[in-house]
């Protein structure tokens, strides 16, 4: 005659099966290794690229000029009015804005996108194929205004789609900063300024 497991005990058990299977298809996908893995993929390249530098307005502090947190990865200040550029030749061929957000050369004026996920003046509203495509091709979304100096979309080119996806990954996980960065100016009109 075979053992027969009483009642409660094996309702018990089949509710801790229960319970550990719930659990398992509530594990954040991090502990899976899904999209948290790859945000932290991003967070890594983005910090190792310095992305920052330019991207992040710089402020002066206690030890010097560095990175405004508060306003991480948001592009040029939309309220910083900068002068005109200083005169630029073959010693200076080039200048940036002490919030180095602003570049002026021989391709005008350009400035740091703002790189949060806001809708209207970020990165919010574009898909990672658009971003991806930007950083293959050098113009804006793929097939818009080309990316100006100094952004070294060139470097970034050879980057994979999956690192170049982990950065976007990231990018979209970070708290949106509505900051509509300046238009381009090109040489003509950065020289009228």
């Amino acid at each position: 005659m075979k053992a027969r497991m009483p009642a409660a005990p094996f309702r018990l058990v089949v509710h801790t099966l229960a319970l550990g299977a719930l659990a398992l298809t509530c594990v954040p996908p991090a502990a899976a290794g899904g999209t948290s893995a790859k945000v932290e993929r991003g967070a890594y390249l983005v910090k190792a690229g310095a992305c920052q530098d330019c991207h992040t307005p710089w402020i002066m502090g206690p030890k010097g000029p560095q990175p405004d947190q508060s306003r991480a990865l948001s592009g040029h200040p939309a309220d910083a009015k900068l002068p005109p550029p200083p005169p630029l030749n073959a010693d200076w061929a080039w200048a940036g804005s002490g919030t180095m957000t602003a570049f002026a050369g021989p391709w005008g004026i350009s400035y740091a996108a703002n790189l949060t996920p806001d809708k209207q003046t970020g990165l919010g509203a574009w898909k990672e194929k658009d971003f991806i495509a930007t950083l293959r091709k050098g113009r804006h979304a793929g097939d818009g205004r080309p990316i100006l100096p100094p952004m070294p979309w060139e470097a970034l080119a050879h980057m994979t789609d999956a690192d170049l996806g982990a950065i976007f990954a990231y990018l979209q996980s970070l708290k949106p900063i509505a900051n509509r960065v300046p238009d381009y100016q090109p040489p003509a009109a950065a020289a009228a300024k």
